[in-house]
Order: C-alpha cells, then sequence, then structure tokens
C-alpha cells in the first residue's frame, strides 16, 4: 500500500485471538500434518495481528494491486509474487474469499475478493485494477452488505467481470 502508517490494532488482535477457537483447531489440525513450519501459537498470533491492520480503502485496494497486475507492483514493476501464484491467490478469493458467500458473491459480482468482519472487501479485477469499499453493517455470513451491494453494482455498470 506505501503507507508507512498502517498499524495494526492491538485491541482487535486481542478480540480476535480471544474467539479463535475454531482458528486454533484448525491450525493445530494442520499442524498435526506437518503443514506449519512454525510453531501454531506463533502463526495464529501472525494471523490475528493480520486481521488487525487499519487502513484506508486506498490503501487496501493498493495493497492487493499487485493482484490485478500479474504478481507485480505496478509502481517499480518488480515482482512480487509468480504470475502463477497470484493466478491462485486469485482463485481462492473467488471461490473462499467472502467466507460462506463466496458462489452467491461470485454470481452476483464475478470478481475475486476478500471481505474482513471490519466491514471491508476488496476486489480484483485481473490486468486492469484492484478496488476496496466499506460499510460496517454485515450480512448473516460475515460480508458487508453495503459494500457487496457497491461491487455488483461496479460491474454491472463497468461491464468489469471475470465472466
Amino acid at each position: 500500500a506505501d503507507n508507512r502508517a498502517i498499524v495494526m490494532d492491538e485491541e482487535v488482535a486481542a478480540s480476535e485471538r480471544d474467539a479463535g477457537y475454531r482458528n486454533a483447531a484448525l491450525a493445530n489440525f494442520i499442524r498435526s500434518f506437518r503443514n506449519l513450519d512454525n510453531p501454531v501459537e506463533r502463526v495464529l498470533d501472525f494471523y490475528f495481528h493480520q486481521c488487525a491492520l487499519q487502513m484506508s480503502c486506498l490503501d487496501l485496494a493498493r495493497a492487493f494491486l499487485y493482484l490485478a497486475n500479474r504478481g507485480r507492483c505496478q509502481r517499480s514493476g518488480q515482482s512480487v509474487i509468480s504470475a502463477e501464484r497470484a493466478k491462485r491467490i486469485n482463485a481462492l478469493m473467488l471461490t473462499c474469499g467472502t467466507y460462506d458467500a463466496a458462489g452467491e458473491f461470485a454470481f452476483r459480482v464475478g470478481l475475486p475478493a476478500k471481505s474482513g468482519v471490519g466491514g471491508g472487501i476488496v476486489a480484483v479485477v485481473p490486468n486492469a485494477l484492484a478496488l476496496a469499499v466499506w460499510s460496517p453493517g454485515l450480512d448473516e455470513k460475515g460480508n458487508s452488505l453495503a459494500g457487496a451491494a457497491a461491487l455488483d453494482r461496479f460491474t454491472a455498470l463497468t461491464g468489469l467481470s471475470i465472466f
């Protein structure tokens, strides 16, 4: 996002940790198959802090722009990740990024996206752009109601969709 003012909200991270029983169970399950190289507590602490980043919609869109640019930083042209990995991440966002609403979101919006329980949603138009929306009212599946509606309207008006 190229913004050094982005911080992690320790209160939010602690709240995520205090309610993270399922995440802890899944991390231990993954560890049981030797698919974590680091201690579970360290991985969970890192994850909970990633859930607690404070940033603007502009920062969020900029942070995901490399996924729209086949893994390359748009400003420098340097590869952040391989094009293949960017493709895989976009596929995961399309199929899982909006929790249990991923299928409906893909049908309505037609873009890879990742939502957060803070009300933000970031979407990627491959080979074009990343955009972020925010509104705190969440639906029953944990996604921003107004944010999803705005992205639906965006793709309807622009025709920018992967479908």
